[in-house]
């Protein structure tokens, strides 16, 4: 289901620190960020997880991702976004919803001079480290080494390298691109679509950089197709800089910061990304830094997303074991949905029917269960523990299980999310760009499309039937002159677009809205 594209007005051109702040980010949300996903990726790892009572996020972009934590995972969360529009965006999200996050519009230098700020239990940044200039990088780490506490845990994500060896130079050239031969009058969006076009006559002329690197062409094409919003975020920051994984260890040192996990889930697993004859290798490197860059090696590493911990606390085997038997997890979509397939480093690989059969239709009533349940309900299947947590970290990495809060967060986050949700939907009334709801069992978002939203909101308004829902968002689409789909065809107003959300609707009354609804989100 489409609806007609909306017009973009790029704005003058801006920077901030070399930042491109001329328009807004995305409204991306993370789960990585997560507590209730950070403690269940620490523990596999053997760590204790801190407590989390306070948390901060630097660079929240749109405040998606604050502003869904700040709801639903019961932590008080502080952050700074020196873009001012964006922190508009996000401030109005926390006052609408009431979760009390603490939202900044300041540099990251005066953020971390404020003397009001509590000490962190969690530090997170998503994407930033690659994109700001060495003086912000090391006010990062500064503000890490004195406001992380002891135990305490910092995430932070960077393109990297090798994976960005052969691409750099075209990065550098569409950059230059932008900065040299656009007009400057014309805005940055469309300075990105003049670069990408020219990589593209270039790329005709067949240079031999290319002929070395036949992938460039694929990932141009890649780029062709996204939002040029991220693109220019992305790609057009005057401080772009993809690191080693050793150079980030080295910055973070400073910050008395240990390297625990990669926050992938399915990164983790050596047999989903590794030969035999790489892990073989890989284990005979003493030194754990050293092994994460030989790794990246192997895998063509180009964005990496990294727990880091201050003063780690190791737990033994038994401890280890026994904190994971008592984390619930939870099923987020129908057993249906979940194909027996997992995409890797080495590519596609099928999960074992004999481990996974028996503990998805244990979980198949989208229940929160504890791991020591599903793993006494499937001993008789001959599933081992050791089976069951790969198989939860696998389910966790495809999106398809999640780690869930206890009852007690569960309620205490209830009425907070429910008031953002209440907010979001009511958003998505003129706006697609939020596609996610808070749920308090997990602690974090739900994918929540536009239309879905909107069937909540109409059933939050005493609808009950699919039927009535549609006339509600027919309405809505009316007002804005915003048309369907069907097969690349525009629906007119009336009975045929009655009739296409009518099916939506019922569609999502079957399936997705029970999920929702065990989820907390409904």
């Amino acid at each position: 289901m489409k609806q007609a594209p909306l017009s973009l007005d790029a704005g003058a051109t801006q920077h901030g620190d070399g930042y491109v702040t001329d328009f807004e980010y995305t409204h991306g949300y993370y789960a990585e960020l997560n507590p209730t996903r950070i403690r269940l990726a620490l523990l596999m790892a053997g760590f204790a997880p801190p407590s989390f009572e306070n948390a901060c996020e630097l660079g929240y972009g749109q405040g998606v991702s604050l502003n869904v934590h700040a709801a639903a995972s019961g932590a008080q969360w502080w952050g700074t976004d020196f873009n001012p529009a964006q922190a508009a965006s996000a401030w109005a999200l926390a006052r609408s919803s009431g979760n009390g996050a603490q939202v900044a519009d300041q540099s990251f230098a005066e953020f971390a001079a404020r003397t009001d700020l509590p000490d962190f239990d969690f530090i997170g940044l998503h994407g930033i480290w690659s994109w700001v200039s060495d003086d912000n990088r090391a006010v990062i780490s500064d503000f890490i080494r004195r406001k992380l506490r002891v135990g305490g845990v910092a995430y932070v994500s960077y393109n990297t390298q090798p994976g960005w060896a052969a691409f750099a130079p075209v990065r550098h050239l569409m950059a230059q691109h932008a900065e040299v031969i656009g007009a400057a009058g014309q805005g940055l969006l469309s300075r990105v679509d003049e670069a990408i076009g020219f990589v593209e006559r270039l790329a005709a002329t067949d240079p031999a950089f290319m002929r070395a690197h036949p992938q460039i062409r694929q990932r141009m094409e890649g780029i062709k197709g996204q939002n040029r919003r991220y693109v220019a975020h992305e790609y057009f920051n005057q401080h772009w800089t993809p690191m080693h994984f050793a150079t980030v260890a080295e910055r973070l040192a400073s910050a008395r910061m240990t390297h625990a996990c990669s926050a992938n889930f399915l990164e983790r697993l050596d047999w989903l990304n590794l030969t035999p004859a790489q892990s073989d290798f890989l284990a005979e490197i003493p030194d754990a830094h050293f092994r994460e860059s030989v790794r990246d090696f192997m895998t063509n590493q180009q964005f990496r997303r990294d727990y880091w911990i201050k003063g780690p606390r190791r737990l033994n085997a038994y401890d280890r074991n026994e904190a994971l038997r008592e984390i619930r997890v939870v099923l987020m979509v129908p057993r249906s949905a979940v194909p027996l397939k997992v995409g890797g480093a080495l590519g596609q690989a099928s999960m074992n029917p004999a481990v996974y059969e028996p503990i998805l239709q244990y979980l198949s009533d989208q229940k929160a269960h504890r791991i020591a349940e599903v793993e006494q309900e499937v001993a008789a299947a001959g599933v081992t523990f050791a089976q069951v947590i790969e198989a939860v970290m696998t389910l966790v990495g495809t999106g398809h299980l999640a780690p869930a809060q206890t009852e007690s967060e569960v309620n205490a986050a209830a009425a907070p999310a429910a008031a953002l949700n209440e907010a979001l939907c009511r958003q998505a009334r003129g706006s697609s760009e939020i596609s996610v709801l808070a749920s308090p069992l997990i602690g974090g978002a739900v994918a929540v499309n536009r239309f879905s939203q909107l069937f909540l909101q109409a059933r939050r308004q005493g609808y009950t039937e699919p039927v009535q829902w549609a006339r509600e968002v027919q309405v809505i689409l009316a007002a804005q002159g915003q048309k369907l789909l069907r097969n690349g065809v525009a629906l007119e107003p009336g009975e045929p677009t009655l009739a296409l959300l009518t099916e939506q609707a019922t569609q999502f009354a079957s399936s997705d809205l029970r999920v929702l609804q065990e989820l907390g989100v409904s």
